[in-house]
């Protein structure tokens, strides 16, 4: 089955909203958060990458709250989830005692940004911080190690145990 024959899993409510495996969502263009988000820059300068993962920290919570089970099955349903709703091919590199590595190939974020010096992937970086958490079971901080906006060949995450 190509990927433009895969039967989406999104669905609508019939009252203008749209859900995916239960949950509320809203397609919106990459485009437009990278807009919002260089706006966001303009006027906070290094702290909106800030606003920006406390952003993806909340959605990932949110997330999160529909799976259960070991930690490793957490992790695998939110990096597949992530995949099927369009943020990318996620791929687990590790998950330690006190670790989460995570790479993103074809991030939406990092394309629609364009080149740039930093790491653009704040929205992610939240989420896979909150996921962290989650598995890890401590409060955790991620850091986005590379990002194809700078030209990597994908954007890869590490969130360890603070």
């Amino acid at each position: 089955m190509t990927a433009d024959r895969v039967p989406s899993r999104v669905e609508a409510d019939g009252a203008g909203g749209l859900t995916y495996q239960g949950s509320c969502y809203l397609l919106v263009r990459p485009e437009t958060l990278v807009a919002l988000q260089k706006a966001v820059e303009a006027v906070l300068g290094e702290r909106a990458a800030a606003c920006l993962a406390a952003g993806g920290r909340a959605g990932g919570g949110t997330a999160l709250q529909a799976l259960e089970g070991a930690a490793e099955e957490i992790v695998a349903r939110l990096l597949a989830m992530g995949g099927e709703i369009g943020w990318g091919a996620f791929a687990l590199e590790r998950l330690g005692s006190d670790e989460l590595v995570v790479s993103v190939r074809n991030s939406p974020f990092a394309r629609a940004y364009g080149a740039a010096v930093t790491p653009v992937c704040h929205l992610t970086r939240g989420v896979l911080e909150r996921l962290a958490e989650v598995a890890l079971g401590a409060p955790a901080v991620a850091t986005e190690t590379a990002c194809a906006a700078n030209g990597a060949p994908a954007c890869r995450f590490v969130a360890r145990v603070r």
